[in-house]
């Protein structure tokens, strides 16, 4: 498919996507079934991630909920009403929990307390009270702003009208979920797909008595603004909320420790069919609200709390082949080749096998009766072997040590901090010297976050690839634009946007030039670090020369693995030979921030040695958030040098000479008004 028939066929989804989004939100009448609406979104996403260059500013990636209607007036909420992150197995919550440990430094010994809640299938709501009276009631909308259908909530009897409880705040929006029961929906189901449904079309009636008609429920479980709150956990807030008339999930539960919260998960799955009400998976919250406003947000969602997913439709198949794929970095990855099996309407033939420990842990072999799982992830991924349907001849599955593609050994790394072999094989020849990895690493140039260049996506890299027409990133520069013409699917438009698109790129900033390089462990945060530090482009193509490497260690952020990595690129003479090439064709500059306002305004820092209960990430973001700046070297821009256990002598020794104001921790928290 043409690059243009691409983007016409995305739009086009696009376009459905909001037709059903309006009728199925604003009009609360579905024109498809939640099945079909799930895969026209899935279809999107796939589309997005081979094609970064088309996502849409109306891509369901970036929305949290819908527009909200024309019929009722919109109010911008007080607090944003954010989505959530999803986890669908125990990977993904130890994932989650890691983040959590980095961000606020704890030990691996500590334990976090969560609190956690049924994740029922309803509509959010938004209740705001000012000295005990309920003033205003709102839809969720696209989590910024939402429909004012306070009459309309008047009507639901679990909802209090009046409180008058001497703790109440003076003012507090309290937030729940708006549902109908099942045995309500069976009166109504003829008229809506389904019960979250038949309560999203009730709550926007037009007319409160005809909402009143139909039997609402209302289960409180968070608050946006609150007026001078003391409640210190999640839990001492629930309880509150029983105490001033609210209804409250029974199900509620303090649980520590990922294993405990995976355990229940399972416990409860069993029994969601026998509840009243849907529910599609559980929500865990950190529950110290301090450590909830430490962690904060990252984009669209919080980091301290996550939507764990019941388990997504499955299925039982037969792996014919196990194929071995070769990643940008020359990680190898395995891939099962099953008979094709439809899963939740789709038909899966690949499932992930993740990496060679799986393999062994699982003992998965090729002809091995196995059941896949869709979950989120656009591969399908085995969950476990039936040991019972084995062949008696079968053999375990003896995992390559040399390359699928260039032949050359493959290994695994040993970390040097866990003092344990990484779970991923990689291959040992560097980035062109095998074909694989080379055009990994050309689909990762031309990407999104580094060149993006538009109409150059992972397909038209594999086909320019297999035509012999690029080999080198350089050669994208280089293009024989009529030789592409007699190319089936291409003519003079879609060559005419490409060459405009390749035009345009040229030009870059040094940090997305540096990430577009692909070099392991430089990601785009360590690629902008690293572009701060060396303020232009010619102090990084002098790195080829290996001058002033070791200085990247002043660089907070930056340590021995990136720097090992950073050698090894520059010492490859293929490399050097690039990178001459790139720098004839491109323009490169460094981009410049802009200064906020707030208390650390005008003030730069920079951070050595370990900082206690507190990571660098929180430090960092501490300063950012106060409008102070992160700087990565000790020069005469820097006024504050913050020193933690084990700091780097040569650093405090530099800015001692520079008469650079060096701080303790403490010190700096009581610049923040942090220290009590």
């Amino acid at each position: 498919m043409s690059n243009t028939s691409i983007k016409k066929n995305y739009l086009k989804k696009i376009k459905l996507l909001k037709k059903y989004n309006k009728f199925y939100y604003d009009k609360s009448k579905p024109l498809i079934s939640d099945k079909e609406y799930d895969e026209l979104k899935k279809d999107i996403f796939n589309i997005e991630k081979n094609n970064p260059n088309l996502i849409s500013k109306e891509s369901p990636a970036l929305m949290v909920g819908f527009k909200p209607s024309k019929n009722f007036k919109k109010i911008k909420h007080s607090v944003p009403m954010l989505s959530l992150s999803n986890a669908f197995d125990e990977d993904d919550l130890k994932n989650f929990e890691k983040k959590i440990f980095n961000f606020l430094s704890l030990k691996a010994n500590d334990e976090i307390e969560y609190s956690t809640e049924p994740k029922i299938d309803g509509i959010s709501a938004s209740l705001t009270y000012k000295n005990g009276i309920l003033k205003r009631g709102l839809s969720r909308g696209n989590g910024l702003e939402g429909e004012e259908i306070t009459e309309n909530l008047k009507t639901i009897n679990d909802i209090p009208k009046q409180i008058s409880s001497k703790n109440f705040p003076s003012e507090i929006d309290i937030r729940g979920e708006v549902f109908i029961t099942k045995n309500d929906f069976k009166k109504m189901e003829e008229k809506f797909a389904n019960a979250r449904n038949a309560a999203s079309g009730s709550l926007r009636q037009k007319d409160p008595n005809e909402t009143k008609k139909i039997s609402l429920k209302f289960i409180a479980y968070t608050f946006g603004y609150i007026d001078n709150n003391k409640i210190r956990t999640q839990s001492e807030f629930l309880s509150n909320l029983k105490s001033w008339g609210f209804k409250t999930s029974e199900f509620n539960k303090i649980i520590k420790g990922i294993k405990n919260l995976s355990l229940h998960h399972r416990k409860f799955e069993e029994k969601r069919y026998n509840l009243e009400y849907d529910v599609d998976g559980l929500v865990y919250k950190v529950n110290n609200f301090d450590l909830q406003k430490r962690l904060g947000f990252v984009a669209n969602a919080p980091r301290w709390a996550i939507a764990h997913k019941f388990s997504a439709n499955s299925s039982i198949s037969k792996i014919l082949n196990i194929d071995i794929q070769v990643g940008r970095t020359g990680a190898l990855t395995p891939v099962a080749k099953i008979e094709p099996v439809n899963i939740g309407g789709v038909l899966v033939s690949n499932a992930t096998l993740h990496n060679e420990d799986e393999i062994i842990r699982k003992d998965i072999r090729i002809g091995d009766t196995v059941k896949i799982e869709r979950a989120g992830d656009v591969i399908p991924h085995v969950i476990s072997v039936d040991k019972n349907k084995r062949e008696t001849k079968s053999k375990k599955y003896i995992f390559p040590n040399t390359c699928p593609s260039c032949g050359s050994k493959t290994v695994k790394d040993f970390n040097e901090l866990t003092k344990k072999y990484d779970a991923v094989r990689r291959c040992l020849n560097e980035n062109f010297q095998c074909e694989k990895i080379a055009m990994e690493g050309i689909k990762h140039f031309v990407s999104k976050e580094a060149l993006n260049i538009d109409g150059f996506g992972k397909k038209i890299v594999e086909k320019f690839w297999e035509l012999k027409i690029i080999k080198f990133p350089q050669d994208i520069f280089k293009l024989d634009f009529e030789k592409i013409k007699n190319i089936d699917g291409w003519g003079d438009l879609s060559v005419s946007n490409l060459k405009y698109a390749i035009e345009k790129s040229k030009k870059i900033n040094l940090d997305r030039f540096i990430y577009s390089l692909g070099i392991r462990h430089i990601g785009q945060e360590n690629a902008k670090l690293i572009a701060q530090h060396l303020k232009n482009s010619e102090n990084f193509f002098n790195l080829s020369k290996n001058v002033d490497i070791e200085n990247l260690l002043y660089i907070d952020g930056i340590g021995e693995t990136q720097i090992k990595s950073i050698k090894k690129f520059f010492l490859n003479k293929i490399n050097q030979n690039i990178l001459k090439e790139l720098k004839k064709n491109m323009k490169i500059s460094v981009s410049t921030s802009i200064k906020q306002e707030g208390i650390l305004k005008n003030k730069t820092f920079m951070f050595t040695g370990k900082l206690k209960e507190i990571s660098r990430a929180e430090a960092k973001s501490l300063v950012e958030e106060n409008s102070g700046k992160i700087i990565s070297n000790v020069n005469k821009k820097l006024n504050y040098l913050v020193i933690g256990e084990k700091p780097t002598s040569k650093k405090i020794k530099t800015a001692k000479e520079l008469n650079i104001k060096i701080l303790t921790q403490k010190e700096w928290l009581n610049m923040l008004n942090l220290v009590s």
